[in-house]
């Protein structure tokens, strides 16, 4: 079988995994890959190839997570946002019962530029932090204070473009 034999048949079954490519021992594709190390280049490409953005990872290790999480963990600005620009969902829940979102990995990291990002750009954080809908609860992922700590500092500066400002300086 010569190497235009191999993509083929690679291309097939990227195919038959709904877009996701070969994978490795994590359940992870290329762009799982991708969007782990920051490349932002390679996770256009292979999001212009027709790769699905929201590919979920199947291993043993990587309950559902998506490519998403992986680019928010790092805290990965531009790969987040190449991801969101072509339909990435905002929201994408791990499987199991904590059912993490790509704010809760962000939060868990300490990474407070990519959970300052995800709030901007709607992830779902409901006003009461003990919301049973947004498992798990803040004992599991004490970062998320930091996401409440942007929502506020948020709500206040959009609150605050309208009207006059009163700086300590006047």
């Amino acid at each position: 079988m010569g190497q235009e034999d191999m993509v083929s048949s690679r291309g097939s079954r990227r195919a038959s995994r709904g877009g996701g490519g070969d994978r490795d021992d994590r359940g992870w594709t290329m762009l799982h890959i991708g969007a782990r190390r920051g490349d932002v280049k390679e996770v256009r490409r292979l999001l212009n190839e027709g790769v699905d953005v929201n590919v979920a990872a199947f291993g043993p290790k990587s309950h559902g997570i998506t490519p998403l999480h992986l680019a928010a963990k790092g805290g990965h600005l531009k790969v987040m946002d190449a991801l969101l620009e072509c339909g990435a969902n905002i929201d994408a829940r791990t499987k199991g019962a904590c059912g993490w979102t790509p704010l809760h990995t962000a939060a868990k990291e300490r990474n407070r530029k990519a959970v300052k990002y995800l709030v901007e750009n709607g992830a779902f954080l409901p006003d009461d932090i003990n919301d049973a809908r947004f498992n798990p609860p803040l004992h599991y992922c004490s970062g998320l204070e930091w996401a409440y700590e942007a929502m506020k500092l948020l709500q206040e500066e959009n609150s605050s473009s309208g009207e006059t400002s009163y700086s300590s300086e006047s």
